[in-house]
């Protein structure tokens, strides 16, 4: 009989299993999202001419909040989405139990909550209310006709955020708070269009989902267009060549986008070119240098 095999050996496949797991973890985690706010919150804080330690901590801050609602939005949804067959997610495949879920989005809330105490009590209180909210969304919110308020208060409360965590005594400016607002609504809206009737099939009746396919593939990128309209118009003083080139280009994008979903119900073009819309209002924020973000 063959002896049982010793060191390295036994090592590998238990190596293997670890990256296979890891990798399972980086995708429930909703990695556009995740790196999408985290990468928008840093740049902010870097464009505010914030000390390189701040930047750094706000980093580390937005991404542990943010893969504590990814991982818990798959752990919260792993019966749902199983019933519907959603093979793209990891926890539907096999490749991450909701336990291990569970377990990684608990212990991000807390990295999260730790990482931000340095930053001060406001904005701490700030960037927890908006993990809140997210955790809220996956609770339940999503399935109710107030599905749209966890964005509107978190994607607010990013940016407050990072004004907040600065090392000056100054507040977000209110056009910034607007802008993050409609830009989470916006978001949501275009979010949920791809996986609308998979959603209804399984009880999710948020706000779009009442709304019809329709509407909010109309809505979605005249929201996102509104966000990009007030981050170029809503600093103080003329706005840049760029931001002005940034803001016509998103118009004429978001008015494509809902033609589409006017003309084309079932297409995923809407979805497509919101998204690009919601990219074109972070360019607007960051062309504009974070121009008169705290006040």
């Amino acid at each position: 009989m063959p002896d049982a095999p010793t060191g390295p050996a036994r090592r590998a496949p238990a190596a293997r299993d670890a990256r296979a797991r890891a990798a399972a973890l980086v995708r429930a985690c909703h990695t556009g999202p995740t790196v999408v706010v985290t990468t928008l919150c840093t740049a902010l804080a870097a464009a505010l001419d914030a000390p390189a330690g701040t930047v750094l901590l706000v980093l580390g801050v937005v991404l542990a909040g943010q893969l504590s609602i990814g991982w818990s939005n798959d752990w919260l949804d792993a019966a749902r989405d199983q019933a519907v067959g959603r093979a793209d997610k990891p926890v539907v495949a096999g490749a991450v139990t909701p336990r291990e879920l569970r377990t990684a989005a608990l212990v991000a809330l807390a990295a999260s909550v730790v990482l931000s105490v340095p930053t001060g009590a406001a904005a701490l209180l700030a960037h927890a209310t908006a993990v809140t909210m997210g955790w809220a969304y996956n609770l339940g919110l999503k399935s109710t006709a107030a599905s749209w308020l966890p964005y509107a208060v978190a994607f607010a409360l990013f940016p407050a955020f990072v004004v907040l965590a600065g090392p000056d005594d100054a507040v977000p400016a209110g056009w910034l708070l607007a802008v993050g607002a409609l830009l989470g609504v916006g978001a949501h809206l275009a979010n949920v269009l791809p996986d609308l009737e998979d959603d209804a099939a399984t009880g999710v009746r948020g706000l779009p989902h009442r709304w019809g396919r329709r509407v909010t593939g109309v809505l979605a990128p005249a929201v996102l267009g509104t966000a990009v309209v007030v981050a170029v118009a809503g600093p103080p003083g003329p706005p840049g060549a760029a931001s002005v080139v940034v803001g016509v280009v998103a118009v004429a994008v978001a008015l494509a986008a809902g033609t589409a979903g006017l003309l084309r119900e079932r297409s995923r073009w809407p979805f497509r070119l919101a998204m690009v819309v919601a990219a074109l209002c972070v360019v607007a924020l960051l062309v504009g240098g974070a121009r008169g973000a705290a006040v």
